[in-house]
Order: C-alpha cells, then sequence, then structure tokens
C-alpha cells in the first residue's frame, strides 16, 4: 500500500501538470474556446457511452495486468503528445483522436486501479485506504498545479505531458510488485464460480460477450437499492452544487464585490478542508448511505447560507465545513459504492457509476451556468442548496415510512441477472474512484 500510495501521489501530479496546460495548449492550437470545451466532451464521452463496457471488462481480465497496460497505454498517449508538440505537428484532428484514445482507455482503467488499490488492504481498511487516496489526489493536485507554472514557463507545454508519461510508466513499473492482502476476494469468472446452492444464493449471470456483462452489470446496479439511493443522492448534489470553482467564483468577484486573487485564497480553504475532510473520514467503519445523504444534506444547507454571506470572511468561514462535509461524504460513498456490490460484480458497477458521473459532470455546469445568467449567483447558491437538503429528508422520509413493520412495499421486478448477490456488511468484504478506491488515476 505504500509504494501504490507513492505511485499514485507520483501519478496524481503528473495528471494535473497535463491539465493545468491542455486547455491553454488547445487555444494556442485553435484559438478557440469552443474548440476547448469540444475536445473535453470528446474525452468525457466515452466514459459516459463505454463506462459499463469498461467495468464488465475488468470484471474478465486479469487485474494487475489490465491496470499494467491502461497506464502504459495513457503513457505513450503523452508521450505522443509531447513529441508532437515539440515537432509543431499537433493540429486539431490529431488532438481529438488523442483526447478519444485517452477517454477510452480511461474507461477500462479507472476501476482496474480501484479495485487493484482496495485489494491491498483488509476489510476492515477500506476506509482508510480510500481517504488516503483522497489525500493523495489533493496532494497531487497542489503539486502537480505548481510544477506546471514552473515547467512551461521554463520548458514549454511539452513538458507537462512528458512529465505526466513517465508518472505512467512509474504507476506500470510498480503494479507487478504489488501483494493481495491475505483476505481479498480473488477475481472469478462465471466458469470457475461454485454452483449457487454452495453459496447459498441465485447463481450470477454469465459474463459472456462484454455487452452481455454490461447489461447484466446495469440490471444488478438498478436492482440494488442502496446503489440506486446512493446514485440520486450523487446526482442531484453534482447538479445543483459542488461546482464551486464555477459558482463561488462568480459569487466572489460580484455581489461581494473583491478581487479575482481573492477567489484564490477560497479555492486553497476548499483544498485545505478537502484534505481535514479526508483525515476525518479514514476513521469511518461502517459508513452507508444514509451517512452519505445526511452529509449531503448538510452541505446543500452550508452551501445555502454561503449563498447569503455578507463578506468574503464569513464565506470563507462557510468553505471550510463545506469542504469537508463533502470530502467526508465522497468518501463515505465511495466506500459503499466500492464494497457492496458481489466482488465478481464490481467492476461492472463502478462502470455504471463512471457513465453516470460523466453524465452528471458535463450536464452540472452548463445548468449551473443558466441559472447564473437569469437567476444570479446568490439565488442560484441558495435554491439549489435547499433543493439538494429538501429532496434528500423527503427520500429519508419516504424510506423511513416504507420501512415500518406492516407498511406495504411497491412489488419490484428482479432480473434474474441482477439477484446474483447478497446484502453484504461494509467491514465484511473488501472492496473496489474515481475518480478507484480515491487511490486510483486522477486521468
Amino acid at each position: 500500500m505504500r509504494r501504490w500510495s507513492l505511485a499514485n501521489l507520483v501519478s496524481n501530479a503528473g495528471t494535473w501538470m497535463q491539465l493545468t496546460v491542455q486547455n491553454l495548449l488547445v487555444l494556442q492550437v485553435t484559438g478557440s474556446a469552443a474548440a476547448t470545451g469540444l475536445s473535453l466532451a470528446v474525452q468525457a464521452g466515452p466514459g459516459l457511452l463505454l463506462g459499463v463496457v469498461g467495468g464488465s471488462a475488468v470484471d474478465r481480465w486479469p487485474r494487475k495486468v489490465t491496470a499494467a497496460v491502461s497506464q502504459a497505454v495513457l503513457g505513450l498517449v503523452a508521450f505522443s503528445t509531447a513529441a508532437l508538440i515539440g515537432l509543431d505537428l499537433l493540429s486539431m484532428p490529431v488532438l481529438l483522436l488523442l483526447a478519444a484514445v485517452t477517454g477510452i482507455v480511461n474507461t477500462v482503467d479507472g476501476p482496474a486501479t480501484a479495485l487493484l488499490g482496495n485489494d491491498l488492504v483488509p476489510a476492515g481498511d477500506v476506509p482508510s485506504a480510500i481517504a488516503l487516496g483522497s489525500m493523495v489526489h489533493s496532494a497531487g493536485r497542489l503539486i502537480g498545479t505548481a510544477l506546471a507554472a514552473v515547467a512551461v514557463g521554463t520548458l514549454g507545454a511539452s513538458s507537462a505531458y512528458l512529465a505526466n508519461g513517465v508518472s505512467f510508466l512509474f504507476v506500470a513499473a510498480i503494479i507487478p510488485t504489488l501483494r493481495p492482502a491475505a483476505h481479498a476476494p480473488r477475481q472469478t469468472s462465471a466458469s470457475t464460480l461454485p454452483p449457487a446452492r454452495e453459496r447459498g444464493r441465485p447463481a450470477p449471470a454469465p459474463h459472456g460477450t462484454a455487452s452481455t456483462g454490461a447489461r447484466a452489470g446495469l440490471s444488478y446496479f438498478m436492482s440494488r437499492p442502496r446503489l440506486v439511493a446512493l446514485a440520486g443522492i450523487t446526482g442531484l448534489s453534482s447538479l445543483f452544487g459542488r461546482n464551486y470553482q464555477l459558482t463561488l467564483a462568480v459569487l466572489v468577484v460580484g455581489p461581494l464585490g473583491a478581487q479575482e486573487s481573492d477567489f484564490g485564497v477560497v479555492s486553497t480553504v476548499l483544498a485545505v478542508g478537502g484534505v481535514l475532510g479526508a483525515l476525518l473520514a479514514g476513521r469511518l467503519l461502517r459508513p452507508t448511505v444514509r451517512l452519505v445523504g445526511t452529509l449531503a444534506a448538510c452541505g446543500g444547507l452550508l452551501q445555502a447560507a454561503a449563498g447569503l454571506s455578507p463578506g468574503l470572511v464569513v464565506l470563507v468561514l462557510l468553505v471550510v465545513p463545506m469542504a469537508v462535509v463533502e470530502s467526508v461524504s465522497d468518501t463515505a460513498g465511495a466506500t459503499v459504492l466500492q464494497t457492496d456490490p458481489a466482488p465478481e460484480m464490481r467492476g461492472r458497477v463502478l462502470g455504471v457509476w463512471r457513465s453516470a458521473g460523466t453524465a452528471w459532470g458535463l450536464a452540472g455546469p452548463p445548468l449551473l451556468g443558466l441559472l447564473l445568467e437569469f437567476a444570479g449567483v446568490r439565488v442560484t447558491l441558495v435554491s439549489g442548496g435547499l433543493l439538494i437538503a429538501g429532496a434528500i429528508a423527503c427520500g429519508g422520509l419516504r424510506h423511513r415510512v416504507l420501512a415500518r413493520p406492516g407498511a406495504a412495499s411497491p412489488p419490484v421486478s428482479v432480473p434474474v441477472a441482477a439477484s446474483a448477490h447478497v446484502s453484504v456488511p461494509v467491514a465484511a468484504t473488501p472492496a473496489a474512484l474515481a475518480p478507484s478506491a480515491a487511490l486510483g488515476r486522477a486521468s
């Protein structure tokens, strides 16, 4: 785990070096802000369309080999981009092609590195491992953005891609040295699973082709009320909150009348709060969807309060608990997501989550942008926060009513492929982002 954490610190630093200069590079090549958005959409598109297929493939392929090969391919893409920049041969079509290849590889790399990272610790340490990964990600982001400014100013944009390529190869070299924990679940295929009666539960659907496995993964996900509820909470929070780099920036330079440099203070406080939240999340033993919902509702209320901030000082004081709550909520949700499914279904569940998360990520900023344009930043923050808290409260109340003895439950039709599971306590099973066990790549 120490080797894996070091590898991911280096890797995240390289990724953020590249991300820092990527948009500037597109602007230099095309001179168009629309082209920048197009390149981001092309890279995110495979996660939306092929995330479930990639997760299914991870369940069927050897995990360490899959992770190592995907890291090596991503490194090759980074080196190729650096060479094209150095030779002044990078054009918009080539750049879009490289972005598409990166997006496709990431649909496999994300679940593979997540599952691999969680296999390195005993079941009871999975929440701590995810929290450690969150801290590694935050530290890598700070280091990477700082190094990018130095590298680009002295060596040019290609140096960021070279550094990221080296970081990918570093992770690929570390993976063969990793050994799973004694109690980590072994990868199995449908042909090697024991008969259903011997395991006391319905037999899982055969893996079949990637598309068949993807359909089974989607059916499985939709049959798990905990996972569906987690998706609803996270999706709601992503659409109407969380995009603080956008909403708080507008609040700081708009109604609060502060300088753009003051938003740097707010961003730093957000990062510090995220690290504090990761430290607290490391003490979680049995995170639940109820905990995730409670934290998300608290985050919504804090967001609403931030929208009413009379000045920058009050906003900064509110940003700290906002960041802490978001970090703990994310870690708790990741733990549920990566431990609740049966071991043979975790790659597909992470694939479904990647597709859903990509959809939220693409829809959230434009939606908030429209609200900011027509309603103003204060109304956007307040109404969004109250909507998040109110919807979660109503969902929790409905669940409590249905859970009462004698309460009528709506009939549920569960596909055969989706019934291959039992409800497993978090602490009983080792587990499966990102954006991996938060120890996976941030790319």
